[in-house]
């Protein structure tokens, strides 16, 4: 097997995530190209398509939005994503395990099992039955998710209504609408409003994944042509599903092997072409949550592990970062206007002067009015 190293990693990821150079492709394209984006707040997602497209507009995704061609939905690792509808509609079956497995945690199964305030006794909640109930409450409308927990709560006392209507939407394809699934004010969204996805979509979705394995076999084809070379621990963190080891073990001559730093097997796709690792790479800002961060297990390609928990802090937190030759260097935020930026050690003058610009280009964009630094200070 030919041996890949770091930077060869690095720089495929980087080439397949449009990320070493911006892209003329549409936005449908390129959100079908990465799968799906994670959208944990709606904001972000236009943020890392602004990273990737020329000339990029908010109003281009709130269009396909609008149109229904793009939904927010519970999908990868059970956490929100945008995705092509269609693309929702075929991949939502196949991770509806992962979700399941999600809303099977104690947090939910706690509070199903929690007992009538009034009579001291349980009152039988099982998942089918909330399901059914949840959607007769939709009725194929579409229903703010506190309203939902309201009219929960109303009918089951002593549980509490807000987590019961998240394991609704965990346990059924829900999606959410284009008020709260698009560019709106910063920070996480409290109104949101959620439809039964085959009413909204007009079609349904399909059905459940059969034993062959088709469907693992093009979700790992679609991975792989986003973010390989990759190893089968790689694709799993990425999806949340289990024992894929199984199914690549099956494709064959489709894939092709390569050994990764350390040794550790990678596969490819057999027809799929690898950047020169020399290639240079230049400052992006990504937006907090960004796929390049999510989408393995072995994060080294991106980010040195030291690193890691100055973006991923805890309380499920991955922060806006930036990249200089292709890494992870440090961090920014936005806060009244002000673009600041938090490299975690001090950047040659080069390097510095390439992310304020970038950071410069971005500022209309987020509607910023000015670039600021923290007091580390750049070396030559």
């Amino acid at each position: 097997m030919t041996a890949l190293s770091l930077r060869a990693l690095n720089r495929a990821l980087l080439d397949r995530q449009f990320l070493l150079a911006r892209t003329d492709r549409t936005p449908l394209d390129v959100i079908g190209r990465l799968v799906a984006l994670q959208a944990q707040e709606p904001n972000w997602p236009y943020v890392g398509l602004w990273s990737r497209i020329n000339g990029f507009t908010r109003a281009e995704l709130t269009a396909l939005v609008e149109d229904r061609k793009v939904v927010r939905s519970a999908l990868l690792r059970s956490t929100q994503h945008l995705t092509a509808a269609d693309e929702f509609l075929r991949m939502r079956p196949l991770l509806q395990p992962v979700l399941d497995r999600t809303a099977g945690s104690s947090y939910f199964t706690r509070n199903r099992a929690a007992r009538n305030s009034a009579t001291g006794h349980g009152t039988g909640l099982d998942p089918a039955s909330l399901v059914a109930e949840g959607l007769a409450l939709l009725g194929g409308r579409t229903l703010p998710r506190r309203e939902l927990a309201r009219q929960l709560a109303e009918r089951h006392p002593g549980h509490d209504g807000r987590i019961l209507a998240g394991e609704v939407e965990l346990r059924t394809p829900l999606v959410h609408d284009p008020a709260t699934a698009s560019w709106g004010s910063w920070g996480n969204r409290s109104a949101i409003s959620v439809t039964p996805a085959e009413a909204w979509l007009g079609r349904p979705v399909a059905a459940a994944a059969t034993g062959d394995g088709e469907a693992a076999k093009e979700l790992i084809r679609r991975y792989l042509a986003a973010f390989g070379p990759a190893g089968v621990k790689d694709v799993q963190a990425w999806s949340g599903l289990t024992r894929l080891g199984e199914v690549v073990a099956t494709m064959g001559a489709e894939l092709r092997r390569y050994a990764g730093p350390g040794g550790a097997e990678l596969f490819d796709l057999a027809d799929a072409e690898l950047p020169d690792p020399e290639t240079p790479a230049p400052a992006r800002l990504l937006p907090a949550f960004d796929n390049v961060l999510l989408g393995h297990a072995d994060r080294t390609r991106i980010i040195d592990d030291k690193d890691r928990p100055r973006v991923m802090p805890g309380s499920a937190r991955v922060l806006p970062t930036f990249l200089l030759d292709g890494r992870v260097r440090g961090t920014w935020s936005l806060d009244a206007g002000t673009l600041r930026l938090a490299p975690f050690r001090p950047l040659r003058a080069a390097d510095r002067a390439a992310l304020e610009q970038e950071a410069h280009r971005l500022l209309p964009f987020v509607d910023g009015t000015t670039v600021a630094h923290d007091d580390r200070p750049a070396t030559t």
